[in-house]
């Protein structure tokens, strides 16, 4: 080897000219094969699920994560505790980014495909104990998570939405509520969720445009205090303390150009060496100020709304010329208002005609207690199809779990605008299936009858779940309502969270979406089924460096 030769990177040259690869840290490191490396990665998912088990249905519990910067965060949305929690370990990232993909299409449910993730890997493990091949184990998941979709198609329930009738749908962004923050002001809640979303759907395309509902929050006031605003809210006031508070069937100028003179546009510096030029440059200054103000006026504009900043002289002869005006409004509400208002964003004053002005019939101010705080509120207007949802509370943690609260309550209608078939919740959809699984499973005489068995047996986990966080037996519970649903053949018969008296859904109105409940079964199969099929893994030999 006295002539091999290296050459910059990793690969060397032996004396007869054949390459080969020089890993790093080589003496450090070891390697997992076969089934080792697949029990790790099953032990590594499972610490994960258990994080997110305690979470799951309406009694279950908080968890408070604190940032590098020392931000608090509390919530029980799964997606959010994933997302904030410093995982090194790649399987556990995997686990993360299954959540997301829930989050990103569904909405809903976060919580619930990682902890039936877990479920299905801690099924996987007895599995390979009994020496069943990892590939067989994932075919036979695969095979039972597609019959429990035919089966979930089976005893869906079509849900009609009407529009005159919107209680159904309240009923169902209740479920979602269930189990957050913001259940002392439950109904409320569901019902803001529901009417926006139902201000922006297109019922006949199926589609919602989430774009059009903008979620804003204020610290101070209590959640009760949320409201609805059929229109925008901007986190901004009237730049001059003297303009009018209230403004009634407004023409708005939606301006991207700063209100201030021309600067050349080169490198040249300009020299003032008398008081003359400086008094001329001055002249020129606010001849250009008045040009500007009088052609936003004479475009028949009562309020102009601008991007950028103006100095207290511009601020001065917007008050003179009787113009109310609003400084530093941000990209995404400039856009929001000019959808709404039905205007024209105009990046220069000489493009300025009255055809691009938007029309709002109230343009107001709020204030907030005994605060300087103020906001702007821009309703009745051309478009009222944009939504914003006001939301209030004693803090910003409350404000930020709200927010999220919200968002799987608007994800939760929308899914069934989109797709009108419901199941219903409390674990009963998925004891139903773990019943028709289990039975099905006496049929196929191959091998990957046992990882249908233990499909049916992960499913269960779900409802013991539920059971275990209100306080009631787990066992007990899933026993009893497995035997209902077989006697009285209901597949509503779930877990009775609430204590209401009655395991029936449908009669508490534990209502979810058909596609939110596919979606789960679907992504924490595959994800499985790609866990199962990782046998070989380079790793620090010290579990302290995952």
């Amino acid at each position: 080897m006295s002539n091999m030769t290296a050459i910059p990177g990793s690969i060397a040259f032996d004396e007869y000219g054949r390459p080969f690869i020089i890993l790093k840290d080589q003496g450090r490191q070891k390697r997992l094969t076969g089934t080792d490396a697949i029990k790790s990665h099953i032990c590594a998912a499972r610490s994960i699920a258990n994080i997110l088990k305690t979470s799951l249905g309406p009694k279950g519990l908080d968890k408070l994560m604190i940032s590098s910067d020392g931000d608090v965060t509390v919530t029980n949305d799964g997606a959010t505790i994933l997302k904030n929690m410093d995982v090194d370990h790649e399987i556990a990232k995997l686990m993360v980014q299954l959540s997301q993909s829930q989050d990103d299409e569904i909405g809903d449910g976060t919580t619930g495909v990682v902890v039936l993730a877990g479920a299905l890997m801690e099924q996987a493990q007895s599995l390979l104990d009994k020496g069943i091949h990892p590939i067989r184990i994932a075919d036979g998941f695969e095979l039972a998570a597609q019959y429990s979709i035919l089966h979930l198609n089976s005893i869906a329930e079509g849900f009609p939405i009407n529009p005159k009738d919107l209680e159904p749908l309240i009923k169902t962004a209740m479920t979602t509520l269930g189990s957050k923050i913001v259940n002392k002001c439950h109904r409320q809640m569901a019902e803001i969720a529901v009417n926006a979303v139902m201000a922006v759907a297109d019922l006949e395309k199926r589609d919602v445009n989430f774009e059009l509902i903008k979620l804003e929050g204020k610290v101070g006031g209590r959640l009760e205090d949320t409201m609805l605003v059929r229109g925008v809210v901007v986190d901004k006031d009237f730049s001059h303390p003297q303009m009018p508070k209230k403004l009634q069937d407004v023409k708005l100028a939606i301006l991207t150009c700063p209100f201030e003179p021309p600067k050349p546009k080169t490198k040249h510096k300009l020299d003032v060496t008398s008081v003359e030029d400086y008094k001329k440059l001055r002249d020129y200054e606010r001849e250009k100020f008045i040009e500007m103000v009088d052609r936003v006026k004479n475009a028949g504009a009562t309020l102009a709304i601008c991007q950028w900043g103006f100095d207290d002289e511009a601020n001065h002869l917007l008050l003179q010329k009787q113009l109310p005006a609003v400084r530093w409004v941000g990209g995404p509400e400039i856009e929001l208002i000019a959808i709404a208002t039905g205007g024209r964003i105009v990046p220069r004053f000489e493009e300025l005609t009255p055809e691009k002005l938007g029309y709002a019939g109230i343009v107001r101010e709020l204030s907030f207690g005994t605060t300087k705080d103020k906001m702007l509120v821009i309703e009745e207007c051309k478009n009222s199809r944009a939504v914003t949802i006001f939301i209030r509370g004693g803090n910003k943690m409350i404000i930020e779990e709200a927010k999220r609260s919200l968002h799987d309550a608007l994800c939760s209608v929308r899914n069934l605008v989109t797709d009108e078939r419901i199941v219903y919740g409390g674990g009963a959809a998925e004891i139903s299936c773990a019943i028709a699984c289990a039975a099905y499973a006496n049929s196929i005489s191959s091998l990957e009858q046992y990882a249908f068995r233990a499909f049916a047996d992960a499913l269960e986990s779900i409802p013991m779940a539920l059971a275990d966080n209100a306080g009631i037996s787990g066992i007990d519970a899933l026993a009893e309502a497995k035997s209902f649903q077989l006697s009285e053949n209901n597949p509503a018969i779930g877990i009775d969270c609430m204590n209401r008296g009655t395991s029936d859904m449908k009669v508490q109105n534990v209502i979810e979406s058909l596609k939110s409940k596919t979606q789960q079964i679907l992504l924490a199969t595959q994800m499985v089924k790609m866990i199962l099929k990782i046998d070989d893994v380079r790793s620090p030999a010290d579990p302290s460096d995952y």
